[in-house]
């Protein structure tokens, strides 16, 4: 029995290693060409409405698709290239495409949500965050970014502890780079029994509805130009 099992090794470490490498490979895996056709109309509308440089964009995921910019922010000149399911590395990756070329003034990232949900680690959402600000920063190098808190919602509650770790690292980012600002949802987003308000959500207990985005736009406006 030990001289088959000695025999064997061999082959378990084989396929342990092999295990490893397909699942390491499996997660860095990424399906850029799920969002062309997304980032298409963004360009088709570039086209037809004009690059609407120095203004105020907001990128990221359905939170910021799903937000109307000109109904909360009606007096600043603000562009959203929000794509819903994105996550940062999808800005990242898109950014000459729908970001650069407008040489705002002023970026709102909002997205960690989906990737944390994908089982990206805080340590690899935040540095997703700071590859993002790098490819910024490298064209638009006074572009102030801010990044808006992964926020808490009910029904991701049971990664909250990840998003928190997340938030945490991002913002320590933010604190030393004067260029960069964290805008806190978390804190505002919670009841007094440290859990989502229910009431700031639509029915999926995902996404926001009026109520949620008024509590943004409080924290988001202190620092618009």
């Amino acid at each position: 029995m030990k001289k088959n099992i000695i025999h064997l090794l061999p082959v378990l470490i084989l396929f342990c290693l092999y295990s490893f490498t397909s699942l390491a490979a499996e997660k860095q895996k990424h399906d850029f060409a799920r969002w062309e056709k997304t980032i298409s109309q963004f360009e088709r509308q570039d086209r037809k409405q004009g690059i609407k440089e120095k203004g105020v964009l907001f990128v990221g995921s359905s939170s910021i698709r799903l937000w109307d910019l000109e109904k909360y922010f009606p007096n600043q000149p603000t562009i959203n290239r929000g794509f819903g399911g994105s996550e940062i590395v999808d800005s990242t990756h898109f950014a000459e495409r729908i970001i650069l070329k407008h040489k705002p003034r002023q970026i709102f990232l909002y997205a960690g949500d989906n990737d944390i949900s994908r089982k990206r680690t805080a340590d690899e959402v935040a540095n997703d965050f700071k590859n993002f600000v790098k490819v910024v920063h490298k064209t638009l190098p006074e572009t102030r970014i801010v990044f808006i808190a992964i926020k808490p919602s009910l029904s991701r509650w049971n990664l909250s502890d990840t998003m928190i770790k997340a938030n945490q690292k991002i913002e320590a980012q933010c604190e030393k780079n004067a260029l960069l600002d964290y805008a806190d949802v978390w804190k505002p987003m919670l009841g007094t029994d440290g859990k989502p308000k229910p009431e700031l959500f639509k029915s999926d207990g995902l996404h926001l509805n009026h109520e949620g985005y008024l509590t943004w736009k409080k924290a988001v406006q202190p620092f618009l130009d």
